[in-house]
């Protein structure tokens, strides 16, 4: 349902960086401070859709806040119809490729586009996709990187009380097999047999390495294994997702559901996890989650929890949430875990409000 008189009248993108409780630590590096863009979408009616992305790397925003700002120019007087406008960004910017920051662009302006026009409509942004208001299965993700088999089985008691969790992702990647082995000993010890544990390689190893040490782990009941390789190895993927008895997590790096389509096409993993900032927003998603559904491979998220929740609940093979809360200084009421489930409230759109005071703080 299309509000023909909600028309665009500015886009912004503020640059924050705020500090990581747990600062995240990987094989494929480390960061304590987290870049966050902060986009309103005003329209001429005062209604105002909002969205983040979190671009990894501080120095980016300063080349995505000017993309943001220029798509704001280009798109103003139009109608908030989020597809048309998803489909015009990436068309503006599509002599610089499909991916990366021109998806970026164009995922940020679609979800907030959605929430603009879902407030308009009066209706959570799940009911106003088909669907309805409920809790969401999640696990959670704020921490377990790579630390001692002591104080990651201390860290997974505390990740367990922050919403009443029976779900934890922890990563591995340390230099020794031994380690990784002994932290998730430690960690299953710690949390007993009946918490669920996913792990992370976080792209960190080769194709020999993740044969090796994913046999290594196969029976160790987890949930999956998630990108031991370089996302884009959809070959290396196909290899070890017929190798394991665990299934095969990957997709959170994908730009776009064409190049989800081609994972599947390879079977390059037995799960797919979809990342709003790449794989086209609200817009996008639908997309991909229908091509997963057709290959009947349950869905999962990365980050953006709020928008993620909402899209969990219109698709088809939903599987798991994942739960960070690194962006809620600047919320004014952040989203609420209970029992392991992220609870969705009813108001209109996805319900982000930024608390001014701590942008100003965290503002760059």
């Amino acid at each position: 349902m299309i509000n023909r008189s909600l028309k665009i009248r500015s886009i912004s993108a503020r640059p924050i960086v705020i500090k990581l409780k747990r600062p995240i630590v990987t094989r494929m590096g480390s960061f304590a401070d987290w870049p966050i863009v902060l986009v309103d979408l005003m329209t001429e009616d005062g209604v105002i859709g909002r969205s983040y992305l979190q671009p990894y790397i501080i120095k980016s925003m300063r080349y995505l806040v000017a993309a943001l700002e220029d798509v704001g120019a280009m798109l103003k007087g139009q109608t908030v119809s989020p597809v048309d406008l998803f489909n015009a960004v990436r068309k503006s910017l599509h002599l610089i490729g499909y991916e990366g920051f021109s998806m970026i662009a164009a995922s940020g302006v679609d979800m907030a586009a959605w929430d603009a026009l879902s407030k308009s409509a009066q209706l959570p942004l799940c009911a106003m996709l088909g669907g309805s208001v409920g809790p969401v299965r999640c696990y959670n993700t704020n921490g377990l990187w790579l630390q001692e088999p002591r104080a990651a089985a201390e860290e997974a008691k505390e990740l367990m009380n922050e919403g009443g969790f029976t779900s934890l992702k922890m990563r591995l990647g340390r230099e020794k097999i031994a380690d990784d082995l002994a932290t998730l000993d430690a960690v299953r010890e710690a949390v007993g047999d009946e918490v669920d544990l996913m792990v992370d390689f976080n792209q960190g190893l080769n194709l020999a390495e993740a044969l090796q040490r994913c046999h290594l782990i196969d029976d160790h009941g987890l949930i999956w294994i998630e990108e031991p390789l370089l996302y884009d190895n959809f070959d290396g993927y196909a290899r070890l997702a017929a190798d394991l008895k665990t299934p095969l997590q990957m997709g959170e790096n994908i730009y776009g559901s064409r190049e989800l389509y081609k994972s599947i096409q390879k079977k390059a993993s037995d799960l797919v996890m979809l990342d709003l900032m790449r794989i086209g927003g609200v817009t996008g998603w639908t997309r991909a989650a229908a091509i997963a559904g057709a290959a009947g491979l349950p869905l999962s998220s990365h980050v953006y929890p709020e928008v993620s929740a909402h899209m969990m609940r219109v698709s088809e093979t939903a599987h798991w949430l994942e739960w960070n809360d690194w962006h809620n200084v600047v919320l004014q009421t952040p989203y609420e875990v209970k029992g392991g489930n992220l609870i969705i409230p009813d108001v209109p759109g996805v319900g982000l409000e930024w608390d001014e005071k701590a942008v100003q703080h965290y503002l760059i």
